[in-house]
């Protein structure tokens, strides 16, 4: 039948991440998604052998801003959230050798001059983390002016990202 949906689609779930929250999953059936990435930062992270996937949207780059919040929400910066999706996805089985990752977000979202500069710090901080662990980052979109939709599909590794001025799809398998 034309346009019939799958089996598996019937049974697909969706997961979505706010700001400041990280999922993880190794259920095949599950896609992972976050929404409106502008100066905060989405990583995602996928191992294709255990088809364990996880994405974490970041908001600020330290929590030494806010110890207090980084205790009650530790996926808010970088510095406490990396670490902790990390440790999740070890958890469900991944090993840190096979990890693949994608980054997107650290905008300048901001009309005029943006003082602050919170975009590039979570670039940066998100960089130093990523490279301490020794994670492959396979692509990344980082930085300009336009907020970004990233979605992943546990099952295939397959990574969407919409922004306004289109939409993309890889494999992070």
């Amino acid at each position: 039948m034309s346009g019939a949906p799958s089996l598996p689609s019937f049974f697909q779930q969706k997961v979505v991440v706010g700001v400041g929250d990280v999922a993880v999953s190794n259920n095949t059936n599950v896609v992972i998604s976050t929404f409106a990435l502008g100066s905060c930062v989405g990583i995602v992270v996928y191992d294709s052998a255990m088809k364990v996937g996880g994405l974490i949207h970041i908001m600020l780059p330290d929590s030494t801003l806010s110890p207090d919040k980084a205790q009650k929400q530790p996926a808010m910066f970088a510095d406490t959230g990396i670490p902790l999706m990390f440790r999740n996805l070890m958890g469900l089985k991944a090993e840190r050798t096979r990890m693949k990752a994608f980054v997107a977000g650290g905008a300048s979202v901001i009309s005029g001059s943006d003082m602050f500069k919170i975009g590039e710090r979570n670039i940066a901080a998100v960089k130093k983390l990523i490279n301490t662990l020794g994670i492959t980052v396979v692509k990344a979109d980082l930085g300009g002016v336009n907020n970004r939709t990233v979605h992943l599909n546990v099952g295939t590794g397959e990574v969407s990202l919409k922004t306004p001025i289109g939409n993309s799809k890889f494999s992070l398998a």
